[in-house]
Parts: C-alpha cells; sequence; structure tokens
C-alpha cells in the first residue's frame, strides 16, 4: 500500500475533479471508471482543463504536465491494488454505491481507507457492505472541485477517529475547507439546498413566476451568484432528483416530496449543462 498513490472510482465530473486537485497536490492517482475508455475520456478533459489554465496564465506548463503525469487512467478498481485510499464518485444510487464498495474492499490493501463522494446517501449504509466499515467515511466535494473550497465529511456509525483523522488532513494539504455533518440524509449543505431548489420547481409550477423571474428575483433579491434553476443546471436534475428522494424516504416528511414539475424534466432527459437542455438550453 502506498500512501501516496490515490485511486479514484468515476471519471465524470465529480471524480475527474477528485483525481485533478489529488494530482496537482502530488499524488499519484489511478483513474477507473465503467471501461478503461471512460477513464481516458475523464483524464483527456482534465488535460483540457489545464490547457486552457495554462494559457491564461495560472499555471506554467511544466506545472500541467506534471500533473498529467501523475494521472493513470485503469482499467478497473483491480487496478487499486497500492491505493492508501481510494475515493469513489459514482451516480447517486444506493445499491450501485454498496456494489462498488464491494468491488473496492476486495481491491484494496486492507488498510486502505475507502470514501464515498455521496451527497446524500447513508454512509453506514454503504459501509455495511464491506469488511472494514471503520475506515469508511463520506468524503463530499462540491462542483467544480478544483474550484469549490467546501468538503463535508461525513462520519459513518462506525468510522473510526484514526480514519476521519486521516481524511481531514488529507483535505486540509489539498487546501479544502472541511465542515463535519452528522450522517443523516443531505448530510448539511444538501439537506438545506434541495428543498430550496425543489420549492423553486413548484413555485414556477403553481403559477407564482416563471423559471427567468424566479431566477432573477433570487439571484438580484439573495445576492445569490446564480438563481435556483440555473444552479440546478449545473449539478445536474437527475442529481437534485435522487437526492430529494433520498430526502423524502429518508426523513419521512411530505415537505421533501420532490417536486413533478422536477420529475417530468428528468423523465424527459433534460438533465442540464451535461446534456444540453435543462431548465434552459446550453
Amino acid at each position: 500500500m502506498r500512501l501516496d498513490a490515490i485511486g479514484v472510482l468515476g471519471a465524470g465530473q465529480m471524480g475527474a475533479g477528485i483525481a485533478q486537485v489529488a494530482a496537482t497536490a502530488g499524488h499519484m492517482v489511478f483513474l477507473a471508471d465503467v471501461s478503461h475508455e471512460a477513464a481516458e475520456k475523464g483524464r483527456a478533459g482534465i488535460a483540457r482543463r489545464l490547457n486552457s489554465a495554462v494559457e491564461k496564465a495560472k499555471m506554467s506548463r511544466v506545472e500541467a504536465d506534471a500533473v498529467l503525469g501523475r494521472l493513470h487512467p485503469v482499467a478497473s478498481v483491480a487496478d487499486f491494488k497500492d491505493v492508501g485510499i481510494a475515493i469513489e464518485a459514482a451516480a447517486e444510487n444506493v445499491e450501485l454505491k454498496r456494489h462498488l464498495f464491494q468491488q473496492l474492499d476486495a481491491a484494496t490493501p486492507p488498510g486502505a481507507i475507502l470514501a464515498s463522494n455521496t451527497s446524500s446517501i447513508s454512509i453506514t449504509l454503504i459501509a455495511a457492505a464491506t469488511n472494514r466499515p471503520e475506515r469508511v467515511i463520506g468524503m463530499h466535494f462540491f462542483n467544480p472541485v478544483p474550484v469549490m473550497k467546501l468538503v463535508e465529511l461525513i462520519r459513518g456509525l462506525q468510522t473510526s477517529d484514526a480514519t476521519f483523522g486521516a481524511v481531514k488532513a488529507l483535505a486540509d494539504q489539498w487546501g479544502k475547507t472541511t465542515t463535519t455533518a452528522k450522517d443523516y440524509p443531505g448530510f448539511i449543505v444538501n439537506r438545506l439546498l434541495v428543498p430550496f431548489l425543489n420549492e423553486a420547481c413548484d413555485a414556477v409550477m403553481n403559477g407564482v413566476g416563471t423559471i427567468e423571474d424566479v431566477d432573477a428575483s433570487i439571484q438580484l433579491g439573495l445576492n445569490h451568484p446564480m438563481g435556483p434553476f440555473r444552479l440546478a443546471d449545473l449539478i445536474g436534475l437527475d442529481t437534485i432528483l435522487a437526492i430529494a428522494r433520498v430526502l423524502h424516504e429518508g426523513l419521512g416528511d411530505s415537505k421533501y416530496r420532490p417536486s413533478p414539475f422536477l420529475v417530468k424534466y428528468v423523465e424527459a432527459g433534460w438533465l442540464g449543462r451535461k446534456t444540453g437542455r435543462g431548465f434552459y438550453a446550453y
């Protein structure tokens, strides 16, 4: 096991961002996804972002090349055999995450820490799928990962003090600010954010205002950097719906019921920026 080696499972928007941050901090990063091609695609996206940073004089070409040199797309989690920590960044689906953690548990060294970037799902439930629940923790990053400073740390019922301390030290090393959330649905940020976004959907559905008027009112009236619908498109409507369902099921309160307006957009495949169409067209 190499403490300087990190495995990232998931090469999409969040996983690639985590991999970029880890590699920038000097770690050897093994990036896996459903296939080697998907992992290579994730690395290519990181390369584009680094090239943009070089063009804007935010980093040198030597620095960018060094970061890319530490990023290694791999065929599967079987290549995580030497990592000291593996971070999962897959879709917000509890059965998928439990399955992936079973794979990570089998592939990584017994002493390795397993972290999930879940934004709402129980860490205790995920950890129970492994033979090392004391070494499982939630490490919730925010999009875009290289820019956003916050990492929510979530301890499962079984998470040890040593695991928590090691992961907090790692996040500090990466220049992140950490907060600690209890292992309840949505944790801190999404417990507050997703009902807000969901209520915006209900407001438009009920004719209170248009999407554009709600966005302008919140952005200008509350001094938010963007309105709820622009933000929802950035996050991904499918992700928001998944979190809303976790809140509704986990907390059992009708106030968390997903808005039918949001559900329809997801059913249409209009998921936001990543599909070119959400509440707005891109």
